[in-house]
């Protein structure tokens, strides 16, 4: 936790950095945004809402275990809102893994329903990103590195993949997997199951793009809703890897450098960035934190 938050203050000071340095670019964004078709911002407010109902058909589906959908409903608003207090991806999975367990699953086994969650989430973002990717020939560029950098990256793999064969040798680690291959085989033998963990998880991401490029008629952005969508993709997937809660500053940065890359005008690409924060943290933040405490104080979380 010490070295996550400093990171996170280090990526929010050059955020803050970036916003002043591009000032000028930011106040005409959020001036062109006051300016916004209110017809697609309503397109992007409806998507953004759709996120939540995703998740938790997501959540259900990497379970057999049937929970309560209205309270599940609930638990992810009020998730997504934690994800934005703590750092990136736990504050969402502190909160469902506490409801999995209110719901009766012992704490493995929950914490296998979120990993089960996870996995068919990235491998959902990773086939959107190729299917766009197919769609929007030469956007996504692998940029040239010299001999020296593949030997590194070559070298770097090699110690990851020794440490991640070590650790799988260790016996709490075998336990782990073979409790979430069993977890995975009993979730696909039950089709409505599947259905709805990859239904949900394939719907989130498109639904966060959905925003974006809702956003970006909105505001009469000059780009292709595909690459739009590409950019949110690649913007979002690297933004991951610093872990400042609800990727504050790291996203909005890469998004916009995402959207300027691609094609958008800077002012464009800013009020883009300031949309889609607005409708899916911004606004839901307060509502989401008052729902996690309701849910805390009825023992639901």
């Amino acid at each position: 936790m010490p070295w996550q938050a400093g990171i996170s203050l280090l990526v929010l000071a050059c955020a803050g950095w970036l916003a002043h340095r591009h000032w000028p670019a930011v106040a005409a964004g959020a001036g062109r945004l006051a300016g916004a078709d209110p017809g697609w911002l309503l397109v992007a407010a409806t998507a953004a809402g759709g996120t939540w109902a995703a998740s938790a058909l997501a959540q259900q589906g990497a379970t057999t275990t049937p929970l309560p959908r209205g309270r599940l409903l609930a638990v992810q608003f009020a998730a997504a809102s934690a994800n934005h207090v703590l750092p990136s991806g736990f504050g969402a999975s502190a909160v469902n893994l506490r409801f999995l367990t209110r719901c009766g699953l012992p704490v493995p086994r929950a914490a296998t329903a979120l990993a089960v969650k996870g996995g068919a989430g990235a491998v959902s973002r990773g086939c959107l990103i190729a299917l766009l990717g197919l769609t929007c020939p030469g956007a996504l560029r692998i940029p040239r590195v010299t001999a020296d950098a593949w030997t590194m990256a070559g070298c770097t793999a090699a110690v990851v993949l020794a440490a991640g064969t070590a650790v799988l040798l260790t016996a709490p680690a075998r336990r782990a997997l073979r409790r979430l291959l069993a977890d995975v085989r009993a979730v696909h033998e039950r089709p409505a199951r599947a259905a709805a963990l990859w239904g949900g998880s394939l719907a989130s991401p498109a639904l966060h793009c959905a925003v974006v490029v809702a956003v970006t008629q909105a505001v009469g952005l000059p780009l292709p809703p595909a690459r739009a969508a590409l950019a949110f993709l690649a913007a979002s997937s690297a933004a991951v890897l610093l872990p400042t809660p609800g990727v504050v500053g790291s996203l909005d940065a890469a998004l916009a450098l995402a959207l300027i890359l691609a094609g958008a005008p800077p002012s464009a690409a800013a009020s883009t960035v300031l949309g889609y924060r607005l409708l899916t943290s911004w606004l839901p933040l307060v509502p989401g934190l008052l729902t996690l405490g309701a849910l805390i104080r009825r023992r639901v979380v």
